[in-house]
């Protein structure tokens, strides 16, 4: 134990996460905010179109920074002072998230640069020697992208969009262009850490609530529009953490070292973009409707919540086929159920969107759990 927050392997690696790695998320949960805020200010296709870019490389580098950590340990004055300093990097992207495709794009880009470098720098001095070794042929690359990323931040319109896209498409590829092996995936951590990203998305969903309400008179029928609200929040968290947390964990330790990177890749990586955006969109989605209840929900409003919804089981559709986790199919079976729900806010009023939203989420979920436990399986919650 080398401190009262962070404990580690013999090896330098962390057994679980620490205090630091909490308050390094905070960050992660104001990134979520301004790109819901994106969607819900101009929700559409284009607005839809930004959130994929902009979350997409900027999810490449946190997850990557939950590598660098499950790594690198926080045990001493200079990492931690590195790890604040990609911490002030995405702070700076955050902020100019609003307008990154509108007059900040400059800022994103450095603040980008400057994310990569110190990621970079911590794992090739801190890290071991195969993860050193590693992140030598992996960094050229990372490099790359984030020069794509600083070089959209010159330019406008569809040069922007094609530098950025151009950037997440180098980090999608990336870990098939080089070896990824050398890389150490220590469970306990790396699992934990991924499902407390998770959570604080989650958290954005009960954000946005609040923000949806901000001026509104708060009456019976709205109360009960806030605790369907909140039972759709809940729906999300049981979704994952009922039982795919703990079973993912079991899972990827199951895996051989050498053999490890590449599931922890495609599940905690790959599986878990559109099941983040799912958050972020359905966040968006219960901010627009949340107040406006009574009333028919605009096209855009409703996509955004039940499709959001829908997202986020394709996710969990990954994460189960990345891991050979039990029944991925049914989870996208959940996601095609809860895309149907799209219609009654449309055509009727956004709290009966809502009800059967989460009606028929909550309702896959828990059979999927009545297979489970009928099959023997259990988990701490189920």
């Amino acid at each position: 134990m080398t401190s009262q927050t962070t404990e580690t392997n013999v090896d330098g690696g962390q057994v679980r996460v620490s205090t630091l790695e909490l308050f390094f998320d905070l960050v992660f949960v104001f990134t979520i905010t301004q790109l819901t805020h994106v969607f819900t200010h101009h929700p559409g296709w284009e607005a839809l179109a930004q959130v994929v870019v902009l979350f997409g490389v900027i999810w490449w580098m946190y997850s990557g920074y939950v590598w660098l950590t499950n790594e690198v340990a926080p045990s001493s004055s200079q990492r931690r002072t590195l790890l604040l300093i990609g911490m002030f990097g995405f702070f700076v992207l955050a902020l100019a998230i609003p307008d990154a495709f509108h007059g900040t794009g400059l800022a994103f880009g450095l603040g980008y640069v400057l994310v990569n470098t110190v990621h970079t720098a911590l794992f090739w001095v801190s890290g071991g020697t195969s993860a050193s070794q590693a992140i030598k042929r992996l960094a050229p690359l990372n490099a790359l992208a984030a020069g794509l990323v600083l070089a959209g931040g010159f330019v406008h319109g569809w040069w922007q969009y094609l530098c950025w896209a151009s950037a997440l498409a180098v980090q999608i590829l990336s870990p098939y262009l080089v070896d990824t092996r050398d890389f150490v995936v220590r469970a306990s951590h790396f699992c934990e850490r991924n499902g407390l990203v998770i959570i604080v998305a989650i958290g954005e969903s009960v954000v946005a609530i609040g923000l949806g309400l901000a001026g509104e008179k708060l009456t019976v029928p709205l109360t009960a529009t806030v605790a369907l609200g909140l039972c759709l929040v809940y729906v999300l968290w049981w979704a994952y953490f009922g039982i795919d947390d703990e079973r993912g964990e079991h899972a990827l330790a199951a895996v051989p070292a050498r053999e490890r990177s590449r599931p922890a890749l495609l599940a905690y990586g790959y599986a878990l973009y559109p099941l983040l955006i799912g958050i972020t969109v359905a966040a968006a989605g219960i901010n627009m409707t949340i107040a406006h209840g009574n009333e028919r929900a605009s096209i855009a409003a409703a996509s955004a919540l039940s499709g959001g919804v829908a997202l986020y089981f394709f996710g969990q559709f990954c994460f189960r086929l990345a891991l050979g986790l039990p029944r991925p199919w049914s989870r996208l079976l959940a996601a095609a159920a809860v895309a149907v729900t799209i219609p009654i806010g449309v055509v009727w009023v956004a709290w009966a969107q809502l009800a059967v939203l989460v009606a028929v989420g909550y309702a896959a979920v828990i059979i999927d759990d009545l297979v489970t436990l009928r099959s023997g399986q259990h988990s701490r919650y189920v």
